[in-house]
């Protein structure tokens, strides 16, 4: 059942009054990649390479959801909605990474009143709404985001307060660096004439979308995720698909030869089974009408009468 909850929100609001949160200056913001179709000069993706452990949680994050104290199952069902979202109003992939980057991100720095229920609804409710403000040149109002199975509708001014609070606790920072500021420098090093680029960046996408629910990847850096993301898009290329993890340490320094064999071996497995879940296609069934031949006896008895 919606519940419309406005009144019950006094540990999770800021105690800053807002013209105070807006009079301080938003850190400089590392720019994203416009486009994955541009090849970014390398020293660039070292730059990202070097910033990106200052945009993901602490080490610790994926064991308080291995030690129980924080709750994956929620987590999962949340990253679920938000990409539901992502897909209902056709918002683009990053959008929904950044808002998956933003919950981590908080829930690493801050503990809800509760591990699951509405707290991390309204959580997730005004992480998606960060995103699509950074993001999508048209954003729905905050009620019109609550849709796909929301459990709970937030007023308006409960998810402007509550976006407050994640900007206040993410610092400002809320230009990520995500594996989609890198598959396009790592697609053209795999395949540099570019023949097979549109398919190598849409089925890395593809595939970093669909194991964003698993907390298992949250040990791994955004670049390690994206090179192991490239290598299993290569992979159902027969041109491409003999080529080495292992030599993709030096498409770029800084590259981790450890974490992106470890992330390429979970993300093969999880591509895998995924593949095996789905369900085989069915071809519509032709209907046949066969005319049925008529003996040469009936036809003469026929003609008799």
């Amino acid at each position: 059942m919606s519940v419309s909850c406005s009144d019950r929100f006094t540990d999770l609001l800021c105690g800053e009054d807002s013209d105070e949160v807006f009079s301080g200056e938003s850190p400089a913001c590392s720019s994203e990649l416009d486009s994955p179709a541009s090849c970014i000069e390398e020293s660039s993706i070292a730059s990202f390479i070097e910033d990106e452990r200052n945009f993901v949680p602490g080490f610790d994050y994926l064991a308080r959801f291995q030690s129980q104290s924080l709750d994956a199952l929620a987590r999962e069902e949340s990253v679920a909605w938000i990409l539901k979202v992502q897909a209902y109003y056709n918002f683009l992939p990053l959008t929904a990474y950044l808002s998956v980057n933003y919950l981590d991100r908080f829930l690493y720095s801050r503990r809800l009143p509760q591990t699951s229920g509405w707290p991390l609804q309204l959580l997730s409710v005004a992480c998606l709404s960060l995103a699509a403000k950074m993001e999508e040149p048209l954003v729905p109002s905050l009620l019109d985001l609550q849709v796909e199975g929301a459990k709970y509708i937030f007023e308006p001014k409960t998810i402007r307060r509550m976006e407050l609070l994640v900007l206040t606790v993410l610092d400002w920072r809320l230009r990520s660096v995500t594996p989609f500021s890198f598959i396009g420098f790592f697609a053209c090093k795999l395949d540099p004439s570019g023949t097979f680029f549109g398919f190598l960046i849409s089925r890395a996408t593809d595939i970093i979308l669909s194991n964003i629910k698993e907390a298992s990847f949250l040990e791994y850096w955004p670049s390690s995720i994206a090179v192991a993301a490239i290598l299993c898009a290569a992979n159902e290329i027969p041109n491409l698909s003999l080529v080495n993890p292992e030599h993709a340490e030096s498409w770029c320094d800084g590259l981790s030869k450890e974490q992106i064999l470890s992330c390429y071996r979970l993300m093969q497995e999880l591509v895998l089974d995924n593949a095996r879940r789905k369900p085989p296609k069915i071809l519509p069934q032709l209907r046949v009408t066969i005319r049925a031949r008529m003996r040469s006896s009936d036809i003469s008895s026929s003609s008799s009468s």
